[in-house]
């Protein structure tokens, strides 16, 4: 089997994620002491884009694409663009729980300063990619090289980010209308995750109605849907007379990584983010009917 080498920019951006996703979970694992859970995380950020990103290099090294099970206009771009993201969120949670309070001159503090710097740096290799790699005014290209298609990919990360922080503790137990807000945020992103799993698999033929008008229907029904979630959840957890708190506990300060307190303004904000989110993507699929028709 030939091997083939197109040396060119997407080629050489993916290899330096590789590298530096790599030497991130590397210098972790030898020397960063990380404790379970929150260090878990960043590991498998780090290990996943690794994997991944050398999978898709592979591949092309070895003109394997026409046999891989997935759409190669839509998988590449949408791996990198969760990587980035994966990156991203390990680039912020690993120095907030890591480097915080740790003393500055011991080795151990060292490792970690190294693993944070090569995370961010893979970070941006990936963002580089997903910027190389995007459809351009006039391209054809697969639905996740769009503009719509990354969004969904942002759409369905932040959820799962929310997921994390509302799970543990469960803080969406207090009330029935933030159990509405949780069933918001599950419909959403499973709505979200099946239009990227029907765009890989290269099934959006098979569904019995335009795609294009599924696609404007969701958005706008995601649009609603987050837009109640922001307002409710903030009313039920900051409001005193909804028996919440709008004041950060003073124990907040000196605790390792998020309290309670910021979880739950950390899911308000992220809330809004996704509303911002469906409402772009509600914007862009609009336009995409009328384009079509």
């Amino acid at each position: 089997m030939a091997i083939v080498l197109h040396s060119s920019p997407l080629f050489w951006t993916r290899l330096a994620a590789l590298v530096f996703s790599c030497i991130a979970f590397s210098v972790a694992v030898h020397g960063g002491r990380l404790y379970p859970g929150t260090g878990d995380w960043c590991i498998f950020c780090w290990a996943f884009s690794f994997a991944g990103t050398l999978l898709v290099i592979l591949i092309e090294l070895f003109g394997l694409q026409t046999r891989a099970p997935v759409s190669w206009k839509n998988f590449p771009i949408t791996f990198a663009c969760y990587a980035a993201l994966l990156c991203l969120s390990a680039s912020i949670i690993f120095p907030l729980y890591f480097l915080k309070g740790s003393a500055s001159q011991s080795e151990t503090h060292d490792f970690r300063i190294v693993s944070t710097v090569f995370s961010c740096l893979a970070t941006i290799a990936y963002m580089s990619e997903v910027s190389i790699s995007k459809a351009r005014p006039g391209e054809v290209a697969g639905y996740m090289a769009t503009a719509p298609g990354l969004l969904k990919v942002c759409e369905t990360f932040v959820a799962c980010i929310i997921f994390v922080f509302i799970s543990d503790p469960v803080l969406y137990d207090r009330h029935h209308a933030l159990k509405y807000c949780m069933s918001v945020y599950c419909i959403c992103f499973i709505l979200s995750a099946v239009i990227i799993l029907l765009c890989i698999g290269e099934c959006t033929g098979c569904l019995p109605f335009p795609f294009a008008r599924f696609l404007s229907g969701y958005a706008l029904l995601a649009v609603v849907l987050y837009l109640s979630a922001t307002i409710i959840w903030p009313i039920f957890n900051f409001d005193p007379k909804n028996g919440g708190t709008n004041k950060r506990p003073y124990n907040c300060g000196s605790q390792a990584g998020l309290c309670t307190w910021d979880k739950l303004m950390t899911v308000a904000v992220l809330t809004g983010v996704n509303f911002i989110l469906y409402l772009v993507d509600l914007i862009y699929s609009s336009r995409l009917v009328f384009v079509s028709a």
